[in-house]
């Protein structure tokens, strides 16, 4: 197991701790020292999803594992942070549902694509959207004012790139779809 895929497990470590943190109150500990802990364990997980592909691809370590642990530990980790917002009422329902579904829909679309040999890279708007839900999930994480605008616009973006792959996959069929 090389680093940047290292890097991709303790993502999916980090996750059910940052929902255990979202989720859970301790009665001798301030909760804004919880938010900090939260945030911290979001922003270590967050760094390191831009470390391990950011290695990967410099020092030429794309694994096939890579390719299935890095997305994983992205969804477990977008998961646990917007349940556990949702759960203590930092998030829109509706809008963390809709994100949710889209990481989940996009992300079988992309097994399709790569089944089918087409090109699956994420897009500029793609890059875009989870700069924003990061953002945003910090932000509602130590309730910081701006978090629920930041939401809004990760939302529009996380639509738009989905949108962006639908319409990827027609392109590359053009002719082909019946």
């Amino acid at each position: 197991m090389n680093f940047p895929n290292i890097l991709a497990f303790l993502r999916i470590i980090l996750a059910p701790l940052l929902f255990f943190l979202l989720t859970h109150s301790f009665k001798e500990i301030h909760q804004s020292w919880i938010n900090y802990f939260a945030a911290l364990t979001f922003s270590l997980a967050a760094i390191s999803d831009f470390f391990d592909g950011y290695i990967a691809r410099t020092w030429n370590q794309t694994t096939k594992l890579g390719g299935i642990l890095d997305p994983l530990a992205d969804k477990m980790l977008i998961l646990a942070a917007f349940l556990g917002l949702l759960m203590i009422g930092r998030a829109n329902e509706w809008i963390v549902y809709l994100i949710l579904v889209r990481e989940f829909f996009i992300t079988g679309f992309r097994v399709v694509m790569v089944s089918e040999n087409l090109n699956v890279n994420a897009s500029f708007t793609g890059k875009l959207k989870t700069t924003f839900q990061m953002i945003a999930i910090g932000f509602l994480t130590m309730e910081w004012i701006g978090g629920e605008i930041l939401l809004y616009i990760a939302f529009f973006l996380t639509l738009y790139s989905g949108l962006e792959y639908v319409l990827s996959y027609i392109k590359q069929n053009k002719g082909k779809l019946q």
